[in-house]
């Protein structure tokens, strides 16, 4: 009995081991060189090395679209947010998810090949800045490449979904992460890594890909002068720096973007912000700070310095160079040129010749108040000298540190020739903090940037029709908007451009879109249920064509601001449409029930607004601005009572550490600790009334707040 049990078993994984070997086929270095010309692929983060994220397939077009429906979709087993963009390779979907965790799934009906979960220790949230998420994996040979959130690098066999090798790309004693996806480059592995807010020096590392051994790592900024540079180049960039910026980190993580150019032979990457933001407290006496907020070229074999362009000289607002790079061919000024294109946070439209580095074009393509503009022949943007908030003054900045574009990948057709941004038109007071003190475990900004100090409703309407939303249509060659399609909430998906004249993305509260990528006419939605922030893949298997969208709501933007919208305790989902189907999503969760409000501590109102203070500064990154939550992470202003009576167990002693909440008696004291807690329960108190306000009166305060809100916004406007 006992034999032929294991003699089954034994049959039933070599038929699933054959089975997978069936669907995986070697993605050579040709392959992906010639990535374009495999429709029905998706064989790179951005489908080819080019980063265009256009799918030439047509079945799905203007015409059809409307006959678009859900064909299957595959639910993850969390709900802080979905990122990735997932990678189809004759017929397997590699996505990856929450917590670093990698599905193998049959592209044509979604069903579960294999699971990868490199088991990232939860004690260690504390590390990273904006949720628990992965933007993608690469794939070559045989192999599918992850980088996860406690920084290692993985190469997990395709076949069998079993781990080759790992290497540890970053030192586990310092707050490293990865979210972002790694890069193929000649045989090579490329991978950066994030967490410059808690004080860490930004590098990019090559990595062989069959053997797993580093080749090269080039740092983005100089160390400590005492333990001498790494080379002349750092030596160089370390005269732009002042003070004892290495005490801090200093920052210029490569935390996203990063392109490979075969036929130039170059390697792209995209240099975040500086450690802290504020320039007047990391580097007090100035200096452009090399090579912070700059695209900078290397050679993919040696990691050598090529060339690079700073895009913010000594950036001081949160400006980063790291969002989608995207490579082409186009007409400029009468002349064929090899450019690559980017629209940063900063606010600015570049165009650079791509193998030499040269500044072709910089045009605002959001409101922009920190520069005027910028002197091409220096390549130095015109800065607005009073935009850096000197000490003891206010200022109104455009952009904010959310960027006029965040990560969320734009795309760009080469039928239409214009590039479509996820983009946001958004301000907001920048003012130095006062006394600031670096703590490596928590978030150092160096400035209050101001969001609006009114109660829960007010905020909420201000945020809804404050900052402008929209897809924009963006011509490169004019440097021109062309259209928009506005959104009511910030932080909406990524974009895809295909063939059939279409534009997809999803909104941030729950719908999945599809545009005339010409004219930006809308012509089909679809209910996804919860936020998206991943941008949309398609690919063929057969002979049908498919769209994927990776959906849950979480990441920085969400979490800090909580945005809040359907779909809260909605797990992550990979959902598939195809042209005649008819699939149905499970219905929405029912009305939420809401547990008994807790009684007031006795605590005076000073002590009140302190725990205010404190919970914005400490616990908002995750658990919203004044407690209002986005839904991927728990809600404090509805804890059951366990949670309340236990409350100084789990803030300071890290009693849910190894379920991802971080200790925190480092910087609260048990003092401190009862004075967030008696504001969480004021904060429960307030949302308990808003609910059981009678209809009417919500009706004619909501109406009073949007008008508020709208006026607010003219007049800044």
């Amino acid at each position: 009995m006992n034999r032929t049990l294991s003699l089954s078993l034994s049959l039933c994984v070599l038929l699933m081991s054959l089975s997978l070997q069936a669907h995986s086929l070697s993605v050579s270095d040709d392959r992906l060189d010639n990535a374009v010309s495999e429709a029905g692929n998706w064989l790179a983060h951005g489908k080819t090395w080019r980063e265009q994220r256009y799918s030439p397939l047509q079945q799905i077009n203007e015409q059809s679209v409307a006959q678009l429906g859900i064909e299957w979709f595959f639910e993850t087993p969390f709900n802080s947010g979905l990122e990735g963009t997932p990678l189809v390779v004759d017929g397997v979907m590699y996505a990856s998810a929450e917590w670093s965790v990698v599905y193998a799934l049959d592209a044509s009906n979604g069903k579960l090949l294999w699971k990868f979960d490199p088991q990232v220790p939860r004690s260690t949230s504390y590390k990273y800045c904006c949720g628990a998420v992965n933007r993608g994996v690469a794939v070559w040979q045989d192999k599918v490449y992850l980088g996860t959130l406690d920084g290692r690098l993985i190469a997990i066999d395709a076949a069998s979904g079993l781990s080759v090798w790992q290497a540890q790309t970053t030192d586990p004693e310092k707050a490293y992460s990865i979210t972002g996806a790694p890069r193929i480059a000649n045989g090579k592995v490329i991978i950066g890594n994030g967490g410059s807010e808690y004080g860490v020096r930004g590098y990019v590392s090559a990595y062989d890909a069959q053997t797993g051994e580093q080749v090269w790592r080039f740092y983005t900024i100089p160390g400590n002068p005492a333990d001498g540079f790494e080379n002349e180049l750092m030596a160089t960039a370390a005269k732009t720096w002042t003070g004892e910026w290495w005490k801090m980190g200093g920052g210029g993580t490569v935390w996203d973007s990063i392109a490979f150019d075969p036929e130039l032979n170059l390697l792209y990457i995209g240099v975040g912000n500086g450690a802290p933001h504020n320039r007047n407290i990391r580097s007090p006496e100035g200096g452009d700070n090399l090579f912070l907020t700059s695209i900078v070229a290397l050679n993919p074999d040696t990691g050598e310095y090529v060339w690079h362009h700073q895009q913010v000289n000594g950036d001081s607002w949160d400006y980063t160079a790291t969002q989608q790079m995207v490579l082409a061919e186009i007409e400029w000024q009468g002349q064929l040129r090899q450019v690559l294109m980017q629209a940063p946070k900063a606010g600015f439209f570049y165009i650079y010749d791509r193998a030499t580095g040269e500044l072709l074009s910089a045009e605002p393509y959001v409101k922009v108040n920190w520069a005027s503009g910028y002197d091409m022949a220096t390549g130095r943007p015109i800065e607005n000298p009073e935009a850096r908030y000197p000490k003891g003054s206010k200022v109104q900045v455009y952009p904010t540190g959310l960027g006029g574009h965040n990560w969320h990948s734009m795309s760009y057709s080469p039928d239409t020739g214009l590039m479509y941004i996820p983009t946001l038109e958004f301000g907001a007071e920048f003012e130095e903090e006062d006394d600031f003190v670096f703590r490596p475990r928590h978030w150092n900004i160096g400035y209050k940037s101001g969001g609006p100090p009114f109660g829960q409703e007010l905020t909420q309407a201000i945020m809804k029709n404050f900052p402008k939303a929209y897809l924009m249509a963006w011509d490169p060659r004019r440097q021109q908007e062309v259209w928009r399609a506005p959104y009511p909430y910030m932080s909406n998906g990524g974009t895809l451009a295909t063939a059939g004249n279409l534009v997809f993305q999803g909104s941030a509260d729950g719908y999945f879109y599809a545009y005339r990528a010409d004219t930006g006419e809308r012509l089909w939605q679809s209910d996804v249920q919860n936020g998206v922030m991943a941008a949309p893949v398609s690919y063929r298997v057969g002979d049908e064509q498919y769209v994927t969208i990776l959906v849950g709501r979480g990441g920085a933007i969400s979490m800090i601001l909580g945005i809040s919208h359907r779909g809260s305790g909605i797990n992550g989902r990979m959902i598939t449409f195809k042209l005649g189907a008819n699939g149905q999503l499970p219905a929405m969760p029912a009305t939420k029930n809401y547990p008994q409000t807790p009684p007031s501590l006795e605590m005076s109102q000073q002590d009140i607004d302190r725990g205010q203070a404190l919970f914005n500064r400490f616990c908002s990154r995750c658990h919203g601005m004044n407690a209002v939550s986005d839904g991927s992470v728990p809600d404090l202003r509805h804890l059951e009572p366990v949670w309340h009576e236990n409350f100084q167990r789990v803030v300071r002693e890290g009693m849910m550490e190894e379920a991802g909440m971080p200790r925190f008696d480092d910087v609260l004291d048990e003092a401190d600790a009862r004075r967030v807690q008696a504001y969480l329960i004021e904060r429960s108190h307030e949302d308990r009334a808003l609910r059981e306000s009678p209809g009417w009166w919500l009706a004619i305060k909501q109406w009073f707040y949007t008008l508020v809100a709208k006026i607010m916004a003219w007049l800044v406007n």
